[in-house]
């Protein structure tokens, strides 16, 4: 068995500055050691790494530190500046990850291009191929049924190593492949509609990306709220639930709030009480971590209103109907991706 290099400390310090994937020290995230001297936190270019040094090896910690790391200049076009494109593109200027100079967009929309670069001070291009000269990352927030055509226009103008990310639903790895040619770095990523207001869900399968460049999309990603790294499959699955779900929470809400009114509260105060019982009870499950369950039979009074009302959902099957709505999302995605 080949022995491992050993690395004075000074030197896996100097190699954490200088190189760009971690885990070409020695041995990286997944070593054992028997026998650990913790070593002081050391700050090099504004990386703070909790070291353990042992004899002939070097350990990193579960617990790296990344501290406001610096990602170098960087440009970014955004094709298509509908709802989700413009959203995303804001989260990404306005979250800090991209400077407004470097964001550069294009829509077929020319007032809708003018305005988005208007509204976040980024840079207006007059075509699309003029949008990705020169762009490291190129996220393409076109329709699917527009998506093959839009890609296939800018393909030959992409730089060597750009990386295109695409938010097309059911548009899947393989088709974004066989149009961009072997070799090519990509990520297909699927958000939703609360990326809008910074509290979204993105589900994110990259291929060919280094853990470095992998990394800087969940960073953009994350400006607009929480991000899941998957494979493909994983991806489609969550895409059923969080991609749709809004659909079917605005339902919900709706429903409450005519609830509400039959009452006889007001509908704009209906409307206010329900969304915010809605947003407030998810935050709730997330800041705490504790099972839908048990924060639902926290309001269950014995004999009281809640479990009254509780009953009434399951008698008229509120469950069921969810269950059967995400699977039925997903056998619609299967359908659009021709595997049914």
């Amino acid at each position: 068995m080949k022995k491992k290099k050993e690395f004075p400390t000074w030197k896996l310090l100097l190699n954490l500055a200088g190189e760009t994937r971690f885990e070409r020290a020695t041995g990286g995230f997944g070593d054992r050691c028997s026998t650990v001297e913790p070593l002081p936190f050391v700050a090099t270019n504004s990386l703070i790494v909790g070291l353990h040094y042992v004899k002939g090896n070097v350990k990193i910690v579960s617990t790296l530190f990344i501290l406001n790391k610096e990602y170098g200049s960087m440009r970014l076009a955004v094709i298509g500046t509908g709802n989700m494109g413009k959203a995303l593109l804001g989260g990404f200027v306005n979250g800090g990850v991209i400077k407004p100079e470097e964001a550069w967009c294009f829509d077929v929309y020319t007032e809708a291009c003018k305005k988005c670069a208007a509204d976040l001070g980024v840079n207006a291009a007059s075509s699309a191929t003029e949008a990705v000269e020169g762009a490291d990352y190129v996220l393409m927030a076109v329709k699917p049924i527009h998506f093959d055509d839009a890609l296939k226009s800018i393909k030959d103008s992409l730089k060597p190593g750009a990386i295109v990310l695409s938010i097309a639903a059911a548009v899947t790895c393989a088709r974004i492949s066989g149009i961009l040619g072997e070799g090519r770095k990509f990520v297909r990523i699927m958000p939703n509609t609360p990326v809008q207001v910074g509290l979204g869900v993105a589900a994110v399968c990259p291929v060919g990306l280094s853990d470095e460049e992998s990394e800087f999309v969940l960073k953009l990603l994350g400006t607009c709220g929480e991000t899941i790294l998957c494979d493909e499959n994983t991806l489609d699955a969550i895409g059923c639930v969080s991609g749709t779900g809004p659909a079917y929470v605005m339902l919900f809400i709706e429903a409450m709030a005519d609830a509400a009114v039959s009452l006889g509260i007001k509908r704009a105060d209906a409307l206010k009480i329900a969304a915010a019982t809605v947003a407030g009870s998810g935050k709730l499950a997330l800041e705490t971590g504790t099972h839908p369950a048990v924060l639902k039979d926290m309001v269950c009074s014995p004999g009281g209103t809640t479990i009254a009302g509780v009953m009434a959902l399951e008698e008229n099957g509120l469950r069921n109907a969810v269950i059967k709505s995400v699977t039925a999302a997903y056998d619609k995605t299967q359908e659009m991706k021709g595997n049914k």
